[in-house]
Formats: C-alpha cells, sequence, structure tokens
C-alpha cells in the first residue's frame, strides 16, 4: 500500500510527518531537526539552498533571499502591498494575475519556491522510510481561497507529489489533538503561526470531526509580532544615533533579533538585546522586559479577538459552551497571546502537544485515513465564505452558505429578465453581503440559450466544491440542453482588509442590505409584471376596449412612478392595486389562448416533436 506522507507548509516553518502504527510523529532530518526553515536563498556560488543553510543569508545577503513565501501564494502583484516588507528580495510585481520573486538570475513565482521547500521535506520523508513519497495531504490557512489552495496543489506537483488532499491547517490539528485525547464535545482550535491566523469551532462526536464554523485573518501573524518590536527598536535606532538602517540587510538583522528576543521572553522577564550592524556602524545594546515587549504587541495582539468571537456567533455558540481550546502554532507560546485566549474563552488552553508539530501530524492522520490505512475518523470541513451568482439587478443568489460542510453540491435554478435573450451571464461572486458590488467576484461565463420571452428559459446553477476547497461552476439551459463549466481560478485572493472587511461588513450592513434587497427584488419583479403587461396589451387591446386599456395604461404609468423610488411598500402596494385593474384583461387573454389551442387540436396541427436536426 502506497505510503502518505502530511506536510505542514508553514510561513515561517515547514514539517512533514508520517504514521508510525496508529501513532503520527514528525520526521528530523540527519541533524534531529524537525523544523525546515521556510526560506529559499541563492549562495556565493549562485547555487539555490534551503532551510537552515539558506536562513544563514538572510543577514548576509538579504536581497538574494526569501522567507514568508507563502504570504505570496495565489496573489497578484497589485495586492501584495503589505506583504512586500516581509520579502526582502525583488519582486516582479507588473503581472496583476500573478507576483513573481527574482534570485539570482531566475524569476520564480511563489509556488515554484514552495515546490523547492515542499522537494527537500519530500527527500528527507524518503531518507527515513526507505522507499519512494509520491502522495501528500498539504495543509493551509482555514482562509486561504481557492487561488491560494490552487497555488498550493501546483507547488506539489511542480515537486514531483501527487497532493491528494488540502486541508485546513487547524481542522488538521483537531485531528491529531482529537487522536490523543478522545475526546468529544466542542473545541475552539486557535491557530496563531508565523503568518496567518485562523480559528475554528470543532464538534468531536462518534469519530466524525465537524468544522461548525471558521474564521481569521490571512495577514496576521508572528512575523507581525517581530516587526512590532523590529519598528520601534528601529526608530530608537534612529533617535540614539542619528542614522536609521535602511539597507535590506541591516533591516533583517534587527528583525532576526526581534524574533529571537520573542522567543526568550516567552519564558524569561527580562533579555538583553545585542545588535551590531555594519552599514551604518552601530552597536545597539539594551534590555528589554517582557512587559516592554507585551507594549509593543498587544495591538496586534488584541486584533486576534474579534476572529475568536466572530467564529462562535457563526457557530452560535457561547464562549463558556467551549468545552476545549486548544493552541496550534509557534506565536501561541508568547504569554500574552495565552492569557488573551484565556480570557476570550474563559478557560485555560491546552497546548499538550507541541504546538509547532501539530498541525502537521494531523496531516499525517488525515494521508493515513485516505490511503485506507485508517478507517474509523472521518473528517469535515467547511466552506469559509459564501458563494453564490449576480442575480438581475445586481443581488446576489447565494447558492452555498458560509460554513456549509465540503465536500458539497449545490443547485438553484433561474430564468431570463429580458425577451429574446440569446445569452446568459454567470457571474460568480463570493461574500457575505447582499448586492454584488460589495463582494467579491471569482470568475464569469457565457451559456448560450435560444432566444424565448423572459421567464420562459429554465437555467439550472450547481456549485460543486470538492474537499481541497476548490469550486467548479456549472450552468445547462433544461429546455435547450446546452451546457457551460468552469473551475474557478481566480486570478487574485483577498487583501488583509478584504479578509476582515466581508465579515464585519456583513454584520454591520445585514438591516441596510436587507432593506436594499427587498428594493431591488420587488422592482425586479414589477419589471417583470410592467413588460408582460404592455404585451398583454398590445394583443388584448380590441378584446377589451379602449376605456379598460386606458385605465390600464394608467396604472401602467403609477406602477413605472413607483418603481423610480426608494419605498419597496409602495412598490408592493402599487402592484396589489395593478393586478385587481388588469386582471380582467389577463382573464380575457387565457381564455383566448385556450379557445385556440382546441381549435388547433381539432384541426390536427399538434403532432409528435421530431428528432432534432431531422
Amino acid at each position: 500500500m502506497d505510503r502518505a506522507v502530511g506536510i505542514d507548509l508553514g510561513t515561517t516553518y515547514s514539517l512533514v510527518a508520517v504514521m508510525d502504527g496508529e501513532s503520527p510523529r514528525v520526521i528530523a532530518d540527519a541533524s534531529g531537526n524537525k523544523l525546515l526553515p521556510s526560506v529559499v536563498a541563492v549562495d556565493q556560488k549562485g547555487s539555490l539552498v534551503i532551510g537552515d543553510e539558506a536562513k544563514k543569508y538572510r543577514v548576509s545577503n538579504a536581497r538574494q533571499t526569501v522567507s514568508s513565501v507563502k504570504r505570496l501564494m495565489g496573489k497578484g502583484g497589485r495586492e501584495i502591498v503589505p506583504e512586500a516588507q516581509y520579502i526582502a528580495a525583488p519582486l516582479d510585481v507588473s503581472d496583476e494575475k500573478i507576483v513573481k520573486v527574482k534570485l539570482g538570475n531566475w524569476e520564480w513565482t511563489p509556488a515554484e519556491i514552495s515546490a523547492l521547500i515542499l522537494r527537500e521535506l519530500k527527500q528527507r520523508a524518503e531518507k527515513d522510510l526507505g522507499r519512494e513519497v509520491k502522495k501528500v495531504v498539504i495543509t493551509v490557512p482555514a482562509y486561504f481561497n481557492d487561488s491560494q489552495r490552487q497555488a498550493t496543489k501546483d507547488a506539489g506537483r511542480i515537486a514531483g507529489l501527487e497532493v491528494i488532499r488540502i486541508i485546513n491547517e487547524p481542522t488538521a490539528a483537531s485531528l491529531a489533538y482529537g487522536l490523543e485525547k478522545k475526546k468529544q464535545g466542542l473545541i475552539a482550535v486557535y491557530d496563531f503561526g508565523g503568518g496567518t491566523l485562523d480559528v475554528s469551532i470543532l464538534k468531536l462526536k462518534d469519530g466524525i470531526f465537524e468544522v461548525l464554523a471558521t474564521c481569521g485573518n490571512t495577514h496576521l501573524g508572528g512575523d507581525d509580532l517581530d516587526w512590532a518590536l523590529a519598528r520601534f527598536l528601529l526608530k530608537e535606532i534612529e533617535a540614539r544615533f542619528g542614522s536609521k538602517p535602511d539597507q535590506a540587510n541591516a533591516i533583517q538583522t534587527v528583525v532576526d533579533a526581534c524574533e529571537q528576543a520573542k522567543r526568550r521572553l516567552s519564558t524569561e522577564n527580562e533579555i538583553t538585546l545585542d545588535i551590531r550592524l555594519s552599514d551604518p556602524e552601530i552597536d545597539y545594546r539594551r534590555k528589554i522586559t517582557r512587559q516592554e515587549f507585551e507594549a509593543r504587541i498587544g495591538p496586534i495582539v488584541e486584533k486576534t479577538v474579534e476572529p475568536c468571537l466572530s467564529a462562535l456567533k457563526d457557530a452560535k455558540l457561547k464562549p463558556e459552551e467551549i468545552d476545549e481550546v486548544i493552541l496550534v502554532g509557534g506565536s501561541t507560546r508568547v504569554p500574552l497571546v495565552r492569557a488573551t485566549v484565556e480570557r476570550v474563552f474563559g478557560k485555560k488552553p491546552h497546548s499538550e502537544l507541541d504546538p509547532d508539530e501539530v498541525v502537521a501530524l494531523g496531516a499525517a492522520v488525515q494521508a493515513d485515513v485516505l490511503t485506507g490505512r485508517m478507517k474509523d475518523i472521518l473528517l469535515l470541513d467547511v466552506a469559509p465564505l459564501s458563494l453564490g451568482i449576480e442575480s438581475f439587478g445586481g443581488i446576489v443568489s447565494r447558492i452555498i452558505r458560509r460554513n456549509t460542510t465540503i465536500p458539497v453540491q449545490a443547485t438553484d435554478h433561474f430564468t431570463t429578465a429580458v425577451d429574446g435573450q440569446t445569452s446568459v451571464d454567470i457571474h460568480i461572486v463570493q461574500g457575505e453581503r447582499g448586492l454584488v458590488r460589495d463582494c467579491r467576484s471569482l470568475g464569469r461565463f457565457r451559456l448560450k440559450i435560444p432566444p424565448m420571452p423572459a421567464g420562459f428559459a429554465r437555467i439550472e446553477v450547481t456549485f460543486i466544491v470538492d474537499e481541497n476547497g476548490i469550486l467548479k461552476v456549472r450552468a445547462r439551459d433544461l429546455r435547450a440542453g446546452t451546457e457551460e463549466s468552469i473551475q474557478v481560478k481566480p486570478s487574485y485572493g483577498l487583501t488583509d482588509e478584504q479578509v476582515e472587511k466581508m465579515l464585519e461588513d456583513s454584520l454591520r450592513f445585514e438591516k441596510q442590505d436587507e432593506e436594499v434587497r427587498k428594493l431591488v427584488e420587488v422592482r425586479n419583479h414589477a419589471q417583470f409584471i410592467i413588460n408582460g403587461a404592455k404585451r398583454a396589451l398590445v394583443q388584448g387591446r380590441e378584446l377589451i376596449g379602449n376605456e379598460e386599456s386606458g385605465k390600464i395604461e394608467a396604472a401602467l404609468k403609477i406602477l413605472e412612478k413607483a418603481c423610480e423610488g426608494e419605498d419597496a411598500g409602495l412598490i408592493w402596494k402599487t402592484l396589489n392595486e395593478f393586478g385587481e385593474i388588469s386582471n380582467h384583461l389577463a382573464k380575457i387573454l387565457m381564455d383566448e389562448a385556450l379557445r385556440e389551442a382546441l381549435a388547433r387540436k381539432k384541426e390536427g396541427v399538434f403532432k409528435n416533436p421530431v428528432q432534432s436536426g431531422s
């Protein structure tokens, strides 16, 4: 049976794990190191180096070193501005669909750089197991969108691996923790890693791990804690020495010192920082206490509270209903972080499993499940944001709701709004707002249909989200049998502001959005009635006479005037009044159509339909 491994492709460190019997273990290199720094660099000979060797060049040759490349996965040039500060190597942002990193004489996509890290872990696993490794489960942040997930799959393929599943990091962690503790109940997973934050609420029962809700921030992690202290120190260095370190190597030296300070202050109350810079010549030394450090990182740590509360709200739970809280990610070793989590959930969080290793361990468990070696565990994941299409008037028709368990397939039916349409545009959107303009566009495609009166077409739209969170949309004309589909691969992902704003705005503008939606829907309905009434008047004017026709035309003008306003209630009232005035015309036309149909049947006009094309 094929052995599959689990890989935690992290922002700062990456790991590979495998199942040994009934327990997962992280595979170490020849030196006993389990953590592989997610760093790629070019050495003095112009060769690529990876991991610990590459990390040495972050200070001595920062411009030819790439770390935190995970922040660039699946992104375009115009949206990596918040991430540029973390990448010292030159970036090519000319392509709005994908950013590239310049290393040596080559330009690399983030997926290609990630593939180098994955290949290193693949070789580590093969040496340990004594056999070729082909299959892998890779973890991603829960808030990775379709483009970012696809880029991760591409990285695996480039590394020579078959990615059998992409799973969310907190979900993997909960799987590892559940195996260890054999718990049933409600669990909150707080995953604060090097570059991302994820908070998931899970329900464990009878071997089933179900994600009830997930929330997070793809641009918030331990890197931000390092930089919060680094910015403070850089300003202090400039004030003390009258010179500002602005060279990439000098800045990276300060950031690395801050990372070490963060680690030490997690267990010590006071440390001494000793930073030596060569350009400009600076010898900076000072003591720093945990209290000072916490004052700098406090606002960033507080940003993690809102995703916790949002996840609880989505799961329809209160903090006191949570049975266990699990800490995941190296940043959760910071005492202020742990204290904040305890304050939010009202209970001391667990960290019995190594927070750096737990995601990789869970990925290894899932790999064993998917290769059939373990059969008594079921893992259910969720779609992090709602998915739908644009319907007439610019409103969103949701087809898959946020936090729906995946894999999932959902279908809805639509029609046309204009006479004689020959095609239907399917505009796919993601988000929680009621109007398309406030959501994120994922893609478009067009379905051709035969011309027919408005409302006659029957368009079936199906959304399919697979186990990796990849979306496929299919549209089918039920009358003509034509079909089109698209696998959604967005050209760029969500910025930090978009991730936070989409959920915050959905709550802040919930009532306003509902009012706008009601207005658009009643206007659409009224316009459909107006168009139909105008056609009916042309057909039935001679059947009802000028007086009744005049009353209907007058009522039509009143209805059209009401539609120009913002009062949905008035439009509904006017619609009902128009229905009473036009009811007689509708009845006469129906009777006339019935008489014509009976006459045609009597004359033998109706025949069996012929084969298409005959």
